[in-house]
């Protein structure tokens, strides 16, 4: 079976800078409080890392 990693957006994108906006469109997050899962990836790890004080993460 494959990972995954499930995470929520916990705080707004308002106020901060376009590509940290765009890595949340591109996670997948476009309003607060919603949850994806997705397939663990070093690419996906990458941007998580780029917004985690916005996100919260569940393994």
């Amino acid at each position: 079976m494959d990972k995954t990693v499930t995470f929520t957006q916990i705080k707004s994108s308002i106020g901060s800078p376009k590509s940290i906006r765009a890595t949340l469109v591109g996670l997948g997050l476009t309003k607060l409080y919603k949850t994806v899962t997705r397939k663990d990836t070093p690419e996906l790890r990458g941007m998580l890392n780029k917004v985690q004080h916005l996100i919260k993460m569940e393994d």
